[in-house]
């Protein structure tokens, strides 16, 4: 019925939302896992409350600071307005992750055996439109003749599978370093945090797929940025870390 139908109803809305579409700053962002909504035809899927509100369905922080930069640098900021737990857009269809049977600790009951048409409506129904929207987005650029870098923003757990991590802020990249080599030598010049390269990921894991799709792939500069949550739980928290990422990314772009 999924498949025949989709997966959202009216009251879930679109899965996209687009802010400051007509910004002027080369950077635009994109939160691949914004919100920790469930689409309604989904329940919980099989769920606690507690496991909804943790990071397996979100990035908890990443959209308030992506929101943070887009008002500082007045870039466009796209970002999908579904769990990862339904889709991870972050994540090609082929991708085992893109709809986790689990996470961490986790087992999630709604996402067991899924069928091909299963899917395939996911897919359809989010992770198309999702890119399809940056794809158009791009374009409208281009035909502007704006200039676009592509950026990123993620947070990351403190403590995962029971191992603390030091690292507060991640600069991430693929194939292309440009932006990243710039970042971190920003970084290194105000060491607010403790920066890294390629950690707590890299590309080895999987998680440069909207870099390699939109940047690589188009010969775009593009970065990811991982930020440790303890640190955006809060209104100042997320104000501070987007304040110094604007600034890092300003002067990254000025290099």
């Amino acid at each position: 019925m999924l498949a025949q139908q989709g997966i959202l109803t009216k009251a879930d809305g679109d899965c996209v939302a687009v802010e400051r579409p007509d910004g002027s700053s080369a950077v635009l962002l994109v939160c691949e896992h914004a919100s920790r909504a469930l689409p309604e035809r989904f329940g919980d899927l099989g769920l606690s409350v507690e496991a909804l509100s943790s990071h397996i369905a979100w990035d908890p922080g990443a959209l308030a600071v992506a929101r943070g930069i887009s008002a500082g640098l007045n870039a466009t900021l796209v970002f999908q307005r579904f769990s990862r737990l339904i889709y991870d857009c972050n994540r090609p269809p082929e991708s085992a992750g893109a709809m986790p049977e689990t996470s961490e600790i986790y087992t999630i009951p709604g996402n067991q055996h899924l069928g091909e048409a299963d899917r395939k409506a996911r897919t359809e129904g989010l992770y198309i439109p999702f890119h399809d929207r940056i794809r158009a987005l791009l374009k409208e650029r281009a035909v502007r003749g704006q200039k676009t870098v592509i950026v990123t923003i993620h947070s990351f757990t403190p403590i995962y599978n029971g191992k603390p991590r030091a690292v507060e802020l991640g600069i991430l990249h693929d194939e292309d370093h440009w932006l990243a080599d710039h970042m971190l030598d920003a970084a290194a010049e105000a060491p607010l945090y403790q920066t890294e390269r390629n950690q707590p990921y890299g590309p080895e894991d999987g998680v440069t797929h909207t870099l390699k799709l939109h940047g690589l792939a188009n010969g775009l500069h593009n970065v990811m940025i991982e930020v440790r949550n303890d640190l955006i739980q809060d209104d100042v928290g997320q104000g501070v870390m987007a304040d110094y990422l604007t600034g890092l990314l300003q002067s990254s772009l000025e290099a």
